[in-house]
């Protein structure tokens, strides 16, 4: 059963029912019943009483546009279906969304993973990831038209897995003729800090909750590399010698020439650490000095240092777990005592 907004159901295990008002993932439905509250309930516990019409009428008795469904995964397009253009349609407007199930708790929250396909256009498309220099496929099937679509729930635990992203797809209308697009395939490099941020997640035209919204194609147009991390606008800006001072202090500066200088504290990593846990702090300094050494990894004798602070010596103490067991090759020693104190390790690249 596919349900939509609108469909008036009844409960299957328990007395009541009402009209569906949203779908808050891709289990659960939002009812409003007859009394006017508002009630959370499985699909699976709802029995459709009456499917509301794929259009509907105004006051003016004008046709409304319908507005995007939700699309369960795992079911393929039909092509018996009617499918509802819209005037706009013709012209691609495709994005990836996330959104976080917790969005009060963004700490402790998972999150979901739509496509969402703003067009006339049937897509097949593939949704991958980046580790090391091979690809993996995380989602491939159908979007229908005007569909968003479920794609993946993720903790926060496979966030280092989202660094690097693409889509790829391939447009094109069932039983009748259509203008040719090209294949697509877009890149995204996503900082994983903003899944942290409450500011990251911004009010949009195709959920009713906040999400991080990536464009794909944009009035037909392909994006390209939207996503670009604050390090790699720190290094185009040393290649190209600019001479103003930025008015973000950036992450990682260069000292001593080809040293490099990475402060780990968490005030220079986040804006806002409310509801974050010492735990999830470390894990944050953790993804980003992995991610250090990640990127200059086939830069042999560079030397980086990394700011942690003494404290009571616990982030030190993960760093340095980290280079004994995960990054056996590389040479590390506590950084100038004179410059750093006891707050500071210098690592060589190997």
């Amino acid at each position: 059963m596919a349900l939509k907004i609108g469909d008036k159901v009844r409960f299957l295990n328990s007395t009541g029912g009402g009209v569906v008002k949203r779908f808050i993932n891709k289990e659960t439905v939002e009812v409003e019943e007859e009394d006017g509250f508002d009630t959370p309930v499985l699909i699976r516990e709802c029995v459709l009483i009456d499917s509301v019409a794929s259009t509907s009428k105004t006051k003016d008795n004008k046709t409304v546009e319908p507005v995007i469904q939700i699309q369960k995964s795992g079911v393929e397009a039909s092509s018996g279906s009617r499918i509802v253009e819209t005037r706009e349609g013709d012209v691609l407007n495709i994005y990836l969304a996330f959104l976080p199930m917790e969005p009060k708790s963004l700490s402790n929250s998972r999150f979901e993973t739509f496509i969402v396909n703003d067009s006339n256009y049937f897509l097949q498309f593939s949704y991958l990831s980046k580790q090391a220099d091979f690809w993996k496929l995380r989602y491939s099937g159908i979007v229908e038209p005007n569909q968003k679509l479920f794609v993946e729930e993720f903790g926060k635990e496979q966030l280092n897995d989202l660094e690097r992203i693409a889509v790829q797809f391939i447009a094109f209308k069932q039983n009748k003729v259509f203008r040719l697009k090209s294949p697509v395939s877009v890149e995204h490099k996503i900082d994983t800090v903003k899944f942290y941020k409450f500011h990251s997640f911004c009010e949009n035209d195709y959920f009713e909750d906040d999400a991080i919204m990536l464009p794909i194609v944009k009035n037909d147009k392909a994006a390209r590399q939207i996503e670009v991390s604050s390090l790699e606008l720190e290094r185009a800006m040393l290649e190209k010698k600019q001479t103003e001072r930025p008015r973000i202090q950036p992450i990682e500066k260069r000292v001593h020439g080809s040293i490099l200088e990475v402060d780990l504290h968490i005030s220079e990593l986040l804006d806002d650490t409310t509801g974050l846990t010492n735990t999830d702090i470390i894990q944050l300094q953790l993804e980003k000095f992995r991610s250090i050494l990640t990127q200059y990894k086939n830069e042999k004798g560079k030397k980086i240092v990394f700011i942690h602070g003494k404290g009571e010596g616990v982030l030190r103490k993960a760093i340095v777990d980290e280079l004994r067991f995960k990054f056996k090759a590389y040479q590390f020693q506590d950084a100038s005592f004179k410059e750093y104190g006891f707050g500071a390790t210098l690592v060589t690249i190997k």
